[in-house]
């Protein structure tokens, strides 16, 4: 198959942020298709026009648009709108027997849509979070017009997609809300990456010689993106009441974001920064692998809000796939997946029964090896990505098949 994929927010293993698309089109192409991945180039280094690399066999079609997470929320919508127009037009003007589009964000599917129609192929629409949903709930978007045209936009994309791929059962049944037919909804999550997360002693060494400052204590890892709606403040609230509750751990956050400074304010005021609570910039993904292998226990957290149990967080599967136990302080399938697997723990909200939990956990030798063992056992028999992989391939098939019979029925 010749495919084209729109992600706006792609990355390479040298980049900061999720490889998902990077590892799905790199094993698509290793399985014989042809992989076109339009993506935006978000440093501002001079360039203003599209270039092409080769990224392990796939061709990646770069379009500079700047972007971060801390900017504006209107700086943001400019960035989506120009990069939707760019990608209009280089995507319909690639031969395609199928487009693949992720979002976020949800304007993705503009250019999908048109290549798709300019090329007379069907289209698969990956949905990672749901928009308009998350904005609304967290107060991006506010204003009733803007809601309306983000509802429109949410139902033109799946009107327009013979399938839709979501990344959480949550996901899946908000896409079915809406009235589209749940039959044709696949569930693939974020996977797990065996390959780079395989067992190496040598790699947890590299990390504590790396973090003197660590000594021996144990390891809370939190590593992804400082934004509001991740609530990173919590980790260091917890730090301050795990000072006499685990005075042996260390709570590690790796990471930027638009509230890395308001964590690290607060951190400071707590009196936790540098004694029990260590922050770190973005690092790369040999890095992150480094800090999984040398942590006890990683963490994801959330504010509290009932539209982000349906996340599918991508430090999740990095924890099992590592064989690292996980802590979460929120519910949905993530929740359920932790307790019915044994994996690790659901903390509560209030810090200081999270820290009575923890210290309770790390009292248990015997219990954090066999959710170590039962973590690997999970990523290796139900999210492997070559797995995962080899889903998305038939489904993409699947739906191929079903154009070709369609398009011969309309010429008879």
């Amino acid at each position: 198959m010749y495919i084209t994929y729109l992600h706006q927010y792609f990355n390479t293993p040298n980049m900061h942020g999720g490889t998902r698309s990077y590892e799905l089109a790199r094993r698509l192409v290793g399985q014989g298709h042809r992989v076109r991945m339009l993506t935006s180039w978000r440093e501002q280094d001079g360039r203003r026009d599209w270039f092409v690399t080769d990224e392990s066999g796939i061709e990646v079609h770069w379009l500079p648009v700047p972007y971060d997470n801390a900017m504006s929320y209107p700086r943001r919508l400019h960035a989506f709108g120009r990069f939707a127009i760019g990608a209009a037009r280089r995507a319909a003007s690639l031969s395609s027997d199928l487009v693949f589009a992720t979002s976020t964000p949800l304007t993705i599917a503009l250019p999908a849509v048109y290549a798709a129609r300019r090329q007379r192929c069907p289209m698969v629409f990956e949905v990672r979070d749901l928009w308009p949903e998350m904005p609304i709930a967290v107060g991006a978007l506010r204003h009733s017009g803007l809601i309306r045209l983000a509802r429109e936009l949410e139902r033109f994309a799946y009107r327009n997609a013979s399938r839709v791929v979501a990344l959480s059962p949550g996901m899946r049944d908000g896409v079915a809300a809406t009235g589209y037919d749940p039959q044709r909804i696949r569930v693939i999550p974020n996977s797990c990456d065996l390959e780079l997360f395989a067992p190496d002693p040598a790699t947890a060494e590299r990390f504590r010689q790396a973090h003197p400052e660590l000594a021996d204590g144990r390891i809370l890892l939190y590593a992804g993106t400082l934004g509001r709606i991740n609530g990173v403040e919590y980790l260091a609230r917890l730090a301050a009441a795990c000072r006499d509750a685990v005075p042996s751990l260390r709570i590690v956050i790796i990471g930027d974001g638009a509230e890395v400074e308001k964590v690290r304010q607060l951190s400071s005021k707590l009196g936790v920064l540098g004694q029990n609570l260590f922050m770190y910039p973005p690092t790369t993904k040999q890095g992150i692998v480094d800090a999984f292998a040398a942590a006890d226990l990683a963490t994801s957290c959330f504010i509290e809000l009932p539209e982000m149990e349906k996340n599918s967080a991508n430090k999740f599967f990095d924890a099992l796939a590592s064989g690292t136990p996980i802590a979460i302080n929120y519910g949905g399938w993530q929740a359920e997946l932790i307790e019915q697997a044994g994996v690790g723990l659901v903390l509560g909200r209030d810090p200081s029964q999270a820290a009575l939990q923890l210290r309770e956990w790390f009292a248990d030798s015997a219990g954090q090896k066999r959710a170590a063992a039962k973590a690997l056992e999970l990523a290796c028999t139900r999210f492997s990505r070559d797995r995962l992989t080899d889903e998305l391939e038939a489904l993409l098939k699947e739906t191929l098949h079903e154009s070709d019979i369609g398009e011969r029925q309309h010429q008879v």
